[in-house]
C-alpha cells in the first residue's frame, strides 16, 4: 500500500491549470488527491518539506537513448531511469536505435517491463519508423501502439524516402501517434563531423552544413501539410530550421518540435581542441544558431525541451574526432542548463520553463503526466531553483560520462522525484542509491 504525500508548503507552478501560488499538495494511491493550505496531515504521511522550492508536473523527456538491449555496457533502462529521476524526469521516452531495433512486440514489451522492474521514473517506447531502422518498409504501427509504444521514429538515422516518410505520417495517423525525425540530408551531411564553418575549417574537419538539417525540416513540413500527420522534429540546431517550424505554425499545421540544452547553450567553438565530448548530431552551430533556439523556446515555435541523453563508453569517445561516436549525456544536467541559460537570464519563466519540460512534452506524445489537477498521476518534482551545483560526471546515476559540461557551475536541480505517488529520488539522500561505476 502507497503511502500518502504531503508536500508542504512549496510554490505550486502548474501551467496546465494557470497555478502558481504557495500551497500544500497531498498525493494519495498514486494520484493527485488535492492542492490547499488546510489539507490536514494524513495518518503515516510522508512529508516532504518545501518552503522555499518549486513543486511542479514531474519533467517529461520525449529522446533519450538507453541503449538496452545491445549495450548495456553504457547504459540500461534501469540505470537511465533512475538518471532521469535524479533530474527531475519523471518520464522518459526511449528511443528505438537498440540492438536488435525496437520495431516489433517483443522489443517494446521488453522495454516496458525493464521499466516496470526497476521503479523509477516511467519509460515510454518509442518504436521504429521502419523495419530494422533501414528507411525500406514500415513496421508495424499498430502492433507497436498495442504493446505500448507512443510514437514512431528511425531517430540516428533520417528516412530519406520522401514516400516512405508520407505513408508514415498517413499510417500514424490512424493510431494518433506523431512521427518523430531526425532531420538530415544524407548526402549533404556524408563524412562530416561537426557544423560547416570557421572552426571546422581551422581543425581541418569536414562540416556538415545547416542547409542538411533545414532541407529534411521544409520536406516534413510540406508531408505534415499534405497528410495532416502529425510530424515531430527531433533535436533542431538551426536558425533556419525555427523559421521554417514558426511558418508552418502560422499555417496552423500538425508540427511540433524540440531543441536540447547543449543547442541552447553552446556553439562549435565547445569543438576546439578536438572535444569528442562535444561532438553530436546535429552538431552545434554558431551563435545565431543558438540564439535562434532559446527565441524559439521563448515564443513557443518550439515546443519542448528534451535531452537527446546519448550515452557512450569513455574508450569510445577517446579516439579520433572523426572516428568518435556522436551524442552526450543529459538527464542530470538539463535542468540545472535550462535554469542557468534560460531562466536566471530571463528568457524564460519558471512557468514557461515547467510549460517547455513538462506540460507540452505530455501533450505532444499523450503521455500521462503534465498536469497536477485532482485525480492526474502523482508524477511530482520538487526544485531548488537557486541551489548552486558543480557538474561532476563521477556522481552521476548513468553509467556513462560522456559530457562536455564537467566542472561546469550551474543552478538549479532537482530536490526530489515522485512517480506514481512513490519518492524515487531524493538529493539530500543521494548516498543511498549508490551512482553507476
Amino acid at each position: 500500500m502507497t503511502r500518502p504525500i504531503l508536500v508542504l508548503g512549496g510554490r505550486v507552478v502548474d501551467p496546465s491549470r494557470g497555478t502558481d501560488e504557495v500551497t500544500d499538495l497531498l498525493l494519495a494511491g498514486g494520484k493527485v488527491e488535492a492542492l490547499g493550505r488546510d489539507l490536514g496531515r494524513p495518518d503515516e504521511a510522508v512529508l516532504v518539506e518545501a518552503a522555499g522550492k518549486v513543486v511542479a508536473p514531474g519533467l517529461i523527456d520525449l529522446h533519450v537513448h538507453l541503449r538496452e538491449p545491445g549495450q548495456e555496457d553504457v547504459e540500461t533502462v534501469a540505470s537511465g531511469a533512475m538518471a532521469a529521476a535524479a533530474g527531475g524526469f519523471s518520464a522518459v521516452c526511449a528511443m528505438p536505435n537498440t540492438d536488435p531495433v525496437t520495431d516489433n512486440q517483443a522489443a517494446i514489451g521488453f522495454i516496458v517491463s525493464q521499466a516496470q522492474r526497476a521503479g523509477k521514473a516511467r519509460v515510454y517506447p518509442i518504436g521504429a519508423i521502419s523495419l530494422g531502422q533501414n528507411g525500406q518498409q514500415l513496421a508495424e504501427f499498430g502492433e507497436l501502439v498495442g504493446a505500448g509504444a507512443v510514437a514512431v521514429s528511425d531517430d540516428g538515422r533520417p528516412v530519406v524516402s520522401s514516400h516512405l516518410m508520407r505513408t508514415a505520417l498517413e499510417y500514424a495517423r490512424t493510431f494518433g501517434i506523431p512521427v518523430a525525425d531526425h532531420c538530415e540530408d544524407p548526402t549533404l551531411a556524408a563524412g562530416g563531423a561537426m557544423h560547416e564553418g570557421l572552426v571546422s575549417t581551422r581543425l581541418g574537419l569536414k562540416g556538415i552544413p545547416a542547409a542538411a538539417e533545414e532541407i529534411m525540416v521544409a520536406r516534413d513540413i510540406l508531408l505534415a501539410e499534405h497528410t495532416g500527420g502529425h510530424v515531430h522534429l527531433c533535436h533542431i540546431s538551426t536558425r533556419g530550421s525555427v523559421e521554417l517550424i514558426r511558418r508552418a505554425k502560422e499555417k496552423g499545421l500538425r508540427v511540433t518540435a524540440e531543441a536540447c540544452p547543449h543547442h541552447f547553450t553552446l556553439t562549435h567553438e565547445a569543438c576546439e581542441g578536438y572535444n569528442t565530448n562535444a561532438k553530436m548530431n546535429p552538431p552545434l552551430r554558431e551563435p545565431e544558431d543558438r540564439e535562434a533556439i532559446r527565441q524559439g523556446l521563448r515564443d513557443g515555435t518550439i515546443d519542448c525541451i528534451c535531452t537527446d541523453h546519448a550515452p557512450h563508453h569513455y574508450d569510445a569517445k577517446e579516439r579520433e574526432f572523426d572516428d568518435a561516436p556522436n551524442g552526450i549525456i543529459g538527464l542530470e544536467t538539463a535542468l540545472g542548463l535550462a535554469i542557468t541559460e534560460l531562466v536566471q537570464p530571463g528568457l524564460l519563466s519558471l512557468n514557461d520553463l515547467v510549460n517547455r519540460m513538462s506540460v507540452m512534452p505530455a501533450r505532444i506524445f499523450n503521455l500521462t503526466g503534465g498536469t497536477l489537477a485532482p485525480g492526474a498521476a502523482g508524477d511530482v518534482v520538487v526544485i531548488d531553483p537557486e541551489a548552486a551545483w558543480v557538474v561532476r560526471p563521477e556522481e552521476f546515476y548513468s553509467k556513462s560520462r560522456n559530457t562536455p559540461f564537467a566542472g561546469r557551475e550551474l543552478r538549479g536541480r532537482a530536490e526530489v522525484t515522485i512517480v506514481r505517488g512513490q519518492v524515487v529520488f531524493e538529493h539530500a539522500r543521494r548516498g543511498s542509491v549508490a551512482p553507476a561505476g
